[in-house]
């Protein structure tokens, strides 16, 4: 399959997992899927180990585990395009999230191997994993916390573990001010409410990692998109 009939497929089947949960769900899901291009990127690059477990925070309505599963589904049948690796197969998926409309949506929509839970990522016992992912989620804490939580991620995640990381990066001008005001609107819309947003350069997130306890490798997150993202895959130093 081409990469775009591909990424059609995806959409569509990972999005209709959530029509049993509203037409919120499904049209979110949908909307999401098809225009944030970090969905795309985690399969083409291979960023999730294959067997690896995998903690979700901040997960909203578990788009994420819906995808890979998706994508596991779609390469089984053959379904896939040539130039890119095959999706991981979890061994286990734990998601987190303060929403119980989110986490409910979750609940409706995914299958029994997904954990979906209502937590603050903030105190919430982490366990342990091989992969944290943290997607948009961060800047909705102050400082402080988003320091503690990176703290709490690093002893949480096994030796040869990764952390998954999508910030917006506020050194960058016209494209970072675009993603601030349609996550505003898209917090509202689902229910959040409105709230200061704590952003920072990608330097000082690079700092931030590093103190920490991480070696960071960040890459532009944005493409086709008027945003100014970026996702940091971090590992234990």
């Amino acid at each position: 399959m081409t990469r775009e009939q591909l990424l059609e497929r995806l959409v569509a089947e990972a999005a209709a997992r959530y029509r049993p949960a509203g037409l919120f769900a499904f049209f979110f899901a949908r909307g999401k899927l098809r225009g944030d291009p970090v969905f795309a990127a985690l399969l083409a690059r291979g960023l999730i180990d294959d067997r690896a477990t995998l903690l979700d925070l901040g997960c909203g309505q578990g788009l994420l585990y819906a995808w890979l599963e998706t994508a596991l589904a779609c390469h089984g049948r053959g379904e896939w395009h040539e130039g890119w690796p095959a999706p991981p197969g979890l061994k286990g998926y734990r998601g987190i999230d303060q929403s119980a409309r989110e986490v409910a949506r979750a609940s409706v929509a995914l299958g029994a191997r997904a954990t979906v839970e209502r937590g603050d990522i903030r105190t919430a016992d982490y366990r342990s994993a091989d992969v944290i992912v943290m997607l948009d989620v961060l800047h909705y804490l102050d400082p402080p916390n988003q320091d503690r939580i990176l703290e709490r991620v690093r002893a949480a995640l096994s030796p040869a573990g990764t952390l998954l990381l999508r910030v917006g990066d506020a050194g960058a001008g016209f494209g970072f001010g675009v993603g601030q005001l349609i996550d505003r609107l898209a917090r509202f819309c689902r229910g959040h409410g409105a709230g200061r947003l704590y952003c920072r350069t990608l330097e000082e997130w690079s700092s931030a990692l590093e103190r920490a306890g991480f070696a960071s490798f960040p890459t532009p997150m944005s493409a086709g998109t008027p945003f100014a993202n970026v996702l940091i895959v971090a590992m234990p130093r």
